[in-house]
């Protein structure tokens, strides 16, 4: 019978970039959904589409997503400086 494998120990550093490298890969698909979202809405007053609201809602939602990549690029450009382990992924070098 085979022994089983410790658990890979990653340090918390590493892994809140990679879910921060996540979120950051996320967003667009986030934005493309909040984007189309105003589509499914149904007007109950007046069949005419309530242009109004809905490009306050898609300005808005195109201003947090600005925020939100700021602040994502920020806090990524952080950890690369803070000396975060660079990603064998990137490099194309394996664990062995």
């Amino acid at each position: 019978m085979k022994n089983p494998r410790p658990p890979l120990f990653l340090a918390r550093q590493n892994y809140r970039r990679r879910r921060m490298m996540d979120a950051a890969r996320l967003l667009p698909i986030l934005g493309i959904f909040l984007f189309l979202l105003p589509i499914l809405w149904r007007t109950a007053e007046t069949p005419e589409p309530d242009t109004a609201w809905g490009g306050l809602y898609i300005f808005s939602v195109w201003l947090l997503l600005i925020l939100a990549a700021f602040v994502l690029a920020r806090v990524l450009s952080r950890s690369e400086k803070a000396g975060g382990a660079p990603d064998p992924a990137k490099n194309g070098a394996g664990p062995d």
